[in-house]
């Protein structure tokens, strides 16, 4: 039975003395509602994510709320895959089905509402258990305890059948999270003389020509087995009995490839070892003899490593709020996932086989959503293990994409070209500018510098000619000119950095494009035509999908400008103006407007939209306005009401970290409003205390005296017991290790951080 407590309640005794970090953490916490997480197994950012699927039956475009292959409310479960987004807003992956039968076998999933009528079970929430890279449910109608665990490439099942029962396991390269006819272009099925099964797939999906390949050992012999082509065998019914006929072939090639694998009464669990490789056969074996080890010794190694990824942060506050955190936490470390094999060979973007030397290539950017605090979590917790990876990664991806730009939104090392921007350059110029190394900072810099100087993508040559992108010549152009903007700022940044002053000069100007489309007589950014007039009629709260702005509209995204808020308070008008626009923005009465059309529009506050990105850094713009202290009334708001430990405790998509990253931050008391600053905004903390145990062997703690829902402003602020009176912490303070702590009241203290002085970083003076 799961209790489901507010995160508001902070009276309950710390629990951190008692639970550890792993036992804290609950993967079921989004995979209701839309969080569009999966409870299955996966090692800190392993190529394989083992979860079971419940549904994979939806058509293109009615897929959303089956993007992580599970859905907390789903009766059923189909089988168990081993790729899957973590809280991704799009569907694909879902590869490799695996399911164990008991008795006949049948060879389609059946129907949920119809027990029996496939190899789909029913099941029952009481039999799951989930913890970081374990996974256990009892498949009811097959009655089989089915646990998973994985490793950094492999994915490791273990099957308790019923005494007595025949033991088979179906598996269907059919299935897919992103279903329409012709999305399998090609498979293969191959069993050798070792009894070891070999197969490939190729698939047109979200990501056009993917391709995977995979290696399963058994710990128990096949007494039979069949590969079947659904294509040419649609009225297959299974087999009893060991004639297997022509379908008992050792090889089998197709679009529609099934195998039903037979192995008689076992006396003990049966145990299924699965890696997988982007690049060959052989890679996914090299992958699988990499890990030895059997179910529990695989289970063991991934905990340890589990332990390590999360002891980065010790935290004590009270249950609710504490395993959200470390929920989060978790979540912010699955992806980027690793890409290449256990040799350093992968797949690139041109369909190549390349080689990583000296690092681990990593695929799965979701770079709209993640470049926010997703990355600048990793580059203060993960900074060379994983940070310095993600940079050679997309310098490579670069280096060998047919366009020659960064990655937009890629996995498996292929391209997507979802959501807009470029935003590879911000996570590169960040990692840059707080001192990460270990790859050629020239090569990631021409290589930035490249990616915003592409014409062809996204109307930039419109961009560089005009200092915005014209409506009339491409959608989206009001979001697509000031995140531009911004990306540009943090080229920059970078390379003044690196000493490349022409550079710098440049992107500088083009940083500042984002007034071009902002209205001051509206007050609101807008998309402007070639003629240079703002396109009309104009509604501020308009969310249409193609037209002036991504996901979102004039509300969220007239603030983003992360990199000049100095500039668009004076625009404005000064504090007190922004101030109200601010207040309008999260009181705006939303009774008569209907966002039902828009998938990705949750979690609101007024015209504040939590579940989607654009807006995750506005409820700190109040400390640029000199009103800290409304920054801490507002995030108070957000986490009571965004987050909550139970299946349905996310409001949006997680977005591969992006959701988690932001209430790991703001749980911290700090958020990375601007990345490329080399400074966090100071919020408010959620915890009583937090430790961060860094990556360089220095602790910085964060102490909340008198945290309470009473107690939920700051009173008053020290870095290692001295005043603190700007309203941001750097990275450089906190790398260097010491404490941070906040004395929290009651009252607001409308006397600290509000000094022009004290204020964050922005391009333009206040």
């Amino acid at each position: 039975m799961r209790i489901l407590l507010p995160l508001a309640l902070v009276a309950s005794p710390l629990a951190a003395q008692t639970t550890a970090p792993y036992d804290a953490v609950d993967p079921f916490i989004g995979t209701g509602g839309e969080g569009h997480t999966y409870p299955g197994a996966t090692a800190p950012f392993g190529m394989v994510q083992l979860s079971p699927d419940t549904d994979t039956s939806c058509e293109i475009r009615k897929c959303y709320g089956h993007a992580a292959g599970y859905r907390y409310d789903d009766p059923t479960i189909q089988g168990f895959s081993h790729t899957h987004f973590s809280g991704a807003g799009h569907s694909d992956l879902g590869d490799v089905l695996v399911m164990p039968v008991s008795g006949e076998v049948r060879m389609d999933p059946g129907d949920p509402a119809v027990p029996g009528s496939g190899y789909r079970s029913r099941f029952a929430h009481a039999d799951e258990v989930a913890h970081p890279g374990y996974y256990a449910v009892t498949l009811s109608d097959a009655k089989v305890r089915a646990e998973m665990t994985a490793g950094a490439r492999v994915g490791v099942h273990r099957y308790s059948f019923a005494k007595g029962a025949d033991a088979h396991l179906v598996l269907d390269l059919r299935s897919s999270l992103y279903n329409y006819p012709g999305k399998i272009l090609w498979s293969s099925l191959r069993l050798s003389p070792d009894g070891v099964l070999t197969g490939s797939r190729e698939t047109r999906g979200w990501a056009p020509g993917r391709k995977l390949f995979f290696a399963m050992r058994f710990s128990a012999p096949l007494t039979g087995h069949a590969f079947v082509d659904r294509d040419t065998a649609v009225a297959y019914k299974g087999f009893q009995g060991p004639n297997r006929g022509s379908d008992a072939v050792p090889e089998k090639l197709g679009k529609a490839l099934e195998a039903r694998l037979d192995f008689g009464r076992l006396a003990t669990p049966l145990e299924v070892k699965v890696a997988l490789s982007g690049v060959d056969e052989a890679g996914a074996r090299a992958n699988l003899e990499a890990e030895p080890g059997d179910f529990d010794a695989v289970r063991a190694a991934t905990r340890t490593a589990w332990d390590k990824a999360l002891g980065a942060v010790a935290i004590d506050a009270a249950k609710p709020i504490r395993t959200s955190v470390y929920t989060a936490l978790y979540h912010s470390l699955l992806a980027p996932s690793i890409w290449s094999d256990v040799d350093g060979r992968y797949r690139g973007p041109d369909d190549q086989v390349q080689s990583a030397v000296g690092y681990t290539q990593r695929s799965t950017f979701s770079l709209w959503d993640t470049f926010r605090a997703e990355h600048p979590l990793l580059t203060l917790i993960q900074p060379q293990a994983t940070t310095s990876d993600v940079v050679q990664s997309l310098v490579a991806s670069r280096r060998h994409s047919p366009d020659g730009i960064l990655p937009v939104w890629q996995f498996a090392g292929r391209e997507t070209w979802t959501m807009i921007g470029y935003h590879a350059v911000p996570v590169i110029a960040d990692a840059y500018t707080k001192g990460i190394r270990g790859y050629d900072a020239g090569a990631a810099l021409d290589a930035m510098v490249a990616s915003a100087d592409y014409a062809p993508y996204g109307g930039l040559g419109a961009y560089i000619k005009r200092g915005y992108v014209p409506i009339d010549a491409e959608p989206e152009a009001a979001s697509k000119t000031v995140e531009y903007a911004y990306d540009d700022w943090t080229i920059a940044r970078m390379a003044r950095g690196l000493g490349r002053s022409d550079i710098a000069a440049r992107f500088e100007k083009r940083a500042a494009n984002w007034r071009n489309s902002f209205d001051v007589k509206t007050g609101f950014l807008r998309a402007r035509k070639s003629d240079g007039s703002f396109r009309t009629p104009f509604d501020p709260t308009a969310i249409n999908y193609g037209s002036d702005y991504t996901e979102g509209n004039a509300w969220q995204y007239s603030w983003f400008m992360p990199h000049d808020q100095g500039g668009l308070i004076r625009l404005l008008g000064g504090d007190a103006k922004t101030v109200t626009k601010l207040d309008a923005m999260f009181d705006y009465d939303n009774s008569k407007i209907d966002y039902s059309h828009a998938e990705d529009i949750a979690g609101l506050i007024g015209q504040y939209i939590h579940g989607n990105e654009p807006s995750h850094h506005v409820a700190y713009l109040y400390d640029y306005a000199g009103r800290p202290w409304r920054t801490q009334e507002r995030l108070k708001q957000i986490v009571d009401s965004q987050y909550k430990p139970t299946p349905d405790g996310l409001s949006g998509n997680d977005d591969l970290g992006q959701m988690s990253a932001w209430l790991v931050f703001t749980a911290l008391g700090f958020y990375p409003v601007a990345p490329g600053t080399g400074e966090y905004v100071i919020g408010r903390p959620f915890l009583d205390r937090a430790v961060l145990n860094l990556p360089n062997g220095k602790t910085f703690a964060v102490v909340a005296d008198g945290l309470s829902d009473a107690n939920r402003y700051v009173g008053r602020v020290t870095l290692n017991g001295t005043p603190l009176d700007r309203s941001v912490v750097t990275h450089a303070q906190i790398e260097a290790g010491g404490e941070l702590r906040f004395t929290m009241q009651a009252t607001p203290n409308t006397r600290w951080a509000t000094a022009k002085a004290a204020r964050p970083y922005s391009m333009t003076p206040y």
